[in-house]
């Protein structure tokens, strides 16, 4: 199973956190619901030319995109078809970094996923084709790291702002305080909430909500028992309830469910009903 991991240099490793590449053999389960994380993804799938999607809760309402599709910056989960997705390649931007390789608000693709071609044009094709054409996974991975290159070339300058930001909420997403972060900033509370909506793809409240259920992810599959007042109480919600209703919201799953379920990724969940 050749999965492969590729930390990029600077400067896309200011925008993105990881190129990946996973091959496997179907799996047992056909169906996986995605939780969100509140970043952006660029998916290629070489294994068909299309990329299937449903909604988690209702796995008969599916959306098909092309081989190579964008991922928006999600609050809420999405499932993908295993069968399909035997062998993809993909980047993972950090929060606020797909601005210069997408060139549109990011706002604009919260909770959505469009076509790359939608996006890029021929450049798209262009890509998947050269990446189907590499003989390794590392090659492939050189391939989409270059044509990153390409397409961000002038624009790798940043927003120190949103970096300072998301630097910030990455590290205490219970406990940070929004209008302490924008005084810094020097920009006023409403824009500085503008910035980071059309940067981030979300206002820095619900991205703290996100990050915040992401960590509880992380805890309760370290494989230590769960004290499930302990994780609500350390995760800085009000109560086990507060808790509850925060992780089904962004799962549709209650944690018990979740973990009851767990196999692989914390971001992944491998059982869903059937069509």
């Amino acid at each position: 199973m050749p999965n492969l991991h590729v930390i990029p240099a600077f400067p896309l490793s200011r925008f993105v956190e990881l190129f990946w590449y996973y091959e496997h053999p179907p799996r047992a389960h056909q169906k996986e619901r995605l939780m969100p994380d509140g970043c952006v993804s660029l998916i290629i799938n070489l294994a068909e030319d299309q990329t299937r999607l449903y909604d988690a809760d209702d796995v008969s309402k599916m959306k098909t995109l092309s081989g190579c599709s964008v991922a928006g910056p999600h609050t809420k989960c999405f499932a993908i078809d295993t069968d399909e997705q035997t062998c993809v390649i993909g980047a993972s931007f950090r929060a606020g970094g797909a601005v210069p390789f997408l060139r549109l608000p990011s706002h604009e693709l919260h909770n959505q996923h469009l076509n790359l071609e939608d996006l890029w044009g021929r450049l798209a094709r262009d890509l998947r084709e050269r990446t189907l054409s590499a003989k390794t996974p590392r090659e492939k991975l050189r391939v989409v790291e270059l044509a990153f290159l390409e397409r961000a070339a002038g624009m790798l300058d940043g927003q120190p702002v949103i970096g300072y930001a998301v630097e910030n909420f990455l590290a205490h997403p219970a406990t940070a305080k929004i209008a302490s972060i924008a005084g810094k900033t020097g920009f006023s509370r409403r824009r500085f909430i503008e910035l980071f909506k059309q940067h981030v793809g979300m206002t820095p409240k619900l991205f703290c909500r996100v990050r915040r259920f992401q960590e509880v992810l992380r805890r309760i599959t370290s494989g230590k028992p769960v004290n499930w007042t302990g994780v609500a109480l350390d995760g800085g919600y009000f109560d086990q309830a507060h808790f509850i209703h925060d992780f089904r919201a962004f799962s549709g799953i209650n944690p018990s469910k979740y973990l009851g379920d767990y196999k692989d990724f914390p971001r992944h969940h491998n059982h869903l009903p059937m069509v």
